[in-house]
């Protein structure tokens, strides 16, 4: 199972890990944390040492009711950032978090290997077409909705086999506008409940049935530090914990906080299907 990151192909039998930078002021966990150039080079540099295989650039938040941020603000926040990216560390593939059309293409025009997009298309008309057009791998998420309306959006009556058909069709017009290189993401936390999420994680390995790599993206969120009582910042963790559950439920990547602890994870998963 591989996908073509600017012409390499990557290997995700072997499960990749995508590190995170968002440089919004008010994202959950990181919010307006690299808010200077030094900050952020000094944070892809620590993700990039530490084994990761995607820098995931996000410039906008999908939190419930974050603020709307205008189009050109996103493009303003995250055009610089990826030049600054690139800049210090050449080789770097960048993944670029949007769902508007015109920031994804900006994002690959500057140097972007990959577009991840929480709405699968659904909140821009526009957005699978420009994938086709520029032939790259498109991360596509389960969500309802947007990000201030999916915590109304959660009435499933199987929220699995929903997301099975959710998928299906996104992958049936991916594939007729002529997209190869596809990606799922469950998307844990959007347009789902805490015990929603945990069936979905549950039931994880059905998923595998669409023959797709998968996405898990748990780091530091709501279903961990809400179900354990405890603050954000002492949830790495419970994500490690889920993380491992993950790869062994057939994660292909895991997009996360924490580079360091993902990639061990990784590691000793793969040890243990040697034997």
């Amino acid at each position: 199972m591989t996908i073509n990151c600017k012409g390499q192909l990557i290997d995700l039998t072997i499960p990749k890990v995508m590190g995170i930078l968002n440089v919004t002021p008010n994202s959950f966990f990181d919010g307006g944390k690299y808010d200077t150039e030094a900050a952020m080079v000094k944070q892809v540099e620590k993700m990039l040492l530490e084994g990761a295989n995607f820098i995931d650039v996000g410039a906008y938040s999908s939190k419930p009711n974050a603020e709307f941020v205008s189009e050109q603000e996103e493009i303003d926040r995250i055009v610089p950032v990826m030049q600054l990216i690139l800049k210090h560390f050449p080789e770097t593939l960048i993944s670029v978090d949007t769902f508007r059309a015109k920031v994804a293409a900006l994002g690959i025009d500057n140097g972007a290997a990959m577009i991840n997009d929480i709405s699968a298309g659904n909140l821009d008309p526009n957005m699978l077409e420009t994938i086709a057009n520029y032939k790259v791998p498109y991360i596509m998420m389960h969500m309802r909705g947007t990000p201030n309306t999916m915590q109304q959006k959660t009435n499933y009556s199987d929220i699995v086999k929903e997301m099975l058909f959710y998928f299906s069709e996104k992958v049936k017009l991916a594939r007729s506008l002529g997209i190869n290189d596809l990606i799922i993401d469950p998307g844990f936390g959007f347009a789902k409940t805490l015990n929603q999420n945990y069936e979905v994680f549950q039931k994880l390995d059905l998923l595998s049935m669409l023959e797709l790599p998968i996405l898990i993206g748990i780091s530091r969120k709501s279903m961990i530090y809400k179900e354990l009582g405890i603050k954000t910042e002492e949830s790495l963790n419970g994500t490690t914990v889920l993380n491992a559950i993950a790869l062994k439920k057939g994660a292909s990547i895991l997009r996360v906080h924490d580079v360091k602890e993902a990639v061990q994870s990784i590691q000793l998963i793969q040890k243990m299907n040697q034997f």
